[in-house]
This record gives C-alpha cells, sequence and structure tokens, in this order.
C-alpha cells in the first residue's frame, strides 16, 4: 500500500535523503484510479529502498502548491529532496519503475 504524504509529515517523510515518488492526485480524478493500482504495486516492490506515495490535491494544498501541481495525475521522482523527474499524466508501471531505478542509481 502507498504511503500517504500530507501538508504536515511531506518534509520528514519525502524530503530527508533516499528517494521518494509522489503521486499528486485526487479521488474525483478519473486518470488518477487508473495510476492508483501502479503506485501501490511499486511501493511494495521498492519497500527499503524507496518511499512510494500519494498526496491528496484537495487535502493538502500547501504541497501540491509548493511543486506547481496544476494537473493531476503529477508524479515526482524526489533525489535527496530535489525534484529528479516530474510527470504530468498517466504513466506506464514499467516508465515510471525505470525512473525509480535511475534515481536509486545516481
Amino acid at each position: 500500500m502507498a504511503f500517504e504524504f500530507t501538508d504536515a509529515n511531506f518534509e520528514t517523510a519525502a524530503l530527508e535523503g533516499g528517494v521518494s515518488v509522489v503521486d499528486f492526485w485526487a479521488e474525483w480524478c478519473g486518470p488518477c484510479r487508473m495510476v492508483t493500482p501502479i503506485i501501490d504495486e511499486l511501493a511494495g516492490e521498492y519497500e527499503g529502498k524507496a518511499t512510494v506515495g500519494k498526496v491528496n490535491v484537495d487535502n493538502n494544498a500547501e504541497t501540491s502548491r509548493k511543486y506547481g501541481v496544476r494537473s493531476i495525475p503529477t508524479i515526482i521522482v524526489l533525489k535527496d529532496g530535489e525534484i529528479f523527474h516530474k510527470h504530468v499524466g498517466t504513466i506506464t508501471k514499467a516508465a515510471l519503475a525505470a525512473k525509480i531505478d535511475e534515481a536509486l542509481a545516481n
């Protein structure tokens, strides 16, 4: 199951070292619902290597604003607190896994 990032825990959970994958989403967003199973699967596959989770944009406006999220889904791969990759729209599991692997290797 994917980690639930919030405005309150984002700094410690996503920005303090390592690789984090953040899916900005909302319940009413159809494409977001298509990405959810991919995020959940990757959360399990990368457990212990990367933090994979979701930010509900309706409930966490501060974090969404900070990262300039205007369209959802937006998926950001963070490495050591910096944006490594940003993708807007749906994405395949293989493409997202490749970006995570790239971030882990660098």
